[in-house]
């Protein structure tokens, strides 16, 4: 007669069972991390993950080798801290009454708003290591391009003896003006890098958003070793649209990557495309393989 199961038996097998369903949805959930090369460190701009929770995106990023989310502000800076992960690209949790990307450093009447906004917060960024903060030039709103050079470089240079105590980077973002950001000033390297001449501090430099340099005029490669030494920030995009860098838009970038890699440059690399799935785990799949296209 065949022995009777034990309690004990029952209890091992049914363990064993779930174990083997459990494995294989849990490596599906959870793949391992990447084994990224190390030559670029990435990082990912928030606001298109803005449907995840922040520390359910935290959590993701870490795993995937990621080092920073980018695009966030002291508030957010706190709850990254518990994940090991900094800011590429710190800004404030809120800018000065209608302040911001359209209305900047360009206005003389919004200097000292702003000088106030970055002696507050250049210092909390030093304090939990973002050594970079985003700015904008403004629009044009009729002003001609040599006299935005001069009213920027004005307010700027009130900012950079405490970005410079402190060793934290002001970054003026590149914008398109001819899509994205219609009437944007600082809409090409070329005027960008004439106003680090002119601001003369290591702690004022640029942005360089592939995606928006690429509706301007394009030929990265060779803006890149040009310019390269006014360059603090890299973002990404697929063009047009915005969505995954892939084989879907035309832009190549490993080779644009390459590039940036040869000029020395130690910093991050901000994935700032819109994923094209809107669930979670298709969000961050799409993250996963941008990353890894971008790890040259």
């Amino acid at each position: 007669m065949k022995p009777t199961l034990s309690r004990r038996d029952i209890l091992k097998t049914l363990g064993a069972t779930t174990a083997a369903i459990a494995t294989p949805l849990m490596a599906e959930a959870h793949q391992a991390p990447l084994q990224l090369k190390g030559n670029i460190k990435h990082s990912v701009s928030r606001w298109c993950y803005g449907s995840i929770p922040m520390e359910e995106f935290c959590q993701a990023c870490k795993d995937m080798g990621i080092l920073s989310i980018e695009l966030t502000g002291p508030k957010e800076w706190a709850v990254m801290k518990n994940y090991g992960l900094t800011s590429a690209l710190g800004q404030p949790d809120a800018w000065p009454d209608k302040m911001g990307l359209t209305n900047c450093f360009n206005n003389p009447k919004n200097h000292d708003a702003l000088v106030g906004l970055y002696e507050k917060l250049i210092p909390e960024a030093a304090a939990v290591g973002v050594t970079n903060l985003i700015c904008f030039s403004g629009d044009r709103k009729g002003l001609p391009d040599y006299q935005g050079l001069l009213n920027c470089q004005k307010g700027l240079k009130r900012v950079m003896p405490i970005a410079e105590k402190h060793g934290v980077t002001l970054t003026m973002e590149l914008l398109s003006s001819r899509d994205s950001h219609p009437d944007y000033q600082c809409d090409n390297v070329e005027w960008g890098a004439v106003l680090c001449e002119m601001v003369g501090s290591e702690k004022f430099k640029l942005l360089y958003d592939i995606f928006h340099m690429q509706s301007m005029s394009g030929d990265h490669i060779r803006n890149i070793r040009r310019y390269g030494q006014y360059i603090s920030h890299y973002h990404t995009g697929g063009h047009p649209g915005r969505k995954e860098i892939d084989e879907t838009q035309e832009i190549y970038y490993p080779a644009i990557i390459k590039a940036i890699v040869a000029t020395g440059y130690k910093g991050y690399l901000g994935q700032e495309f819109i994923p094209t799935p809107k669930d979670k785990a298709g969000m961050l799949e799409s993250l996963r393989k941008c990353v890894v296209l971008c790890d040259v």
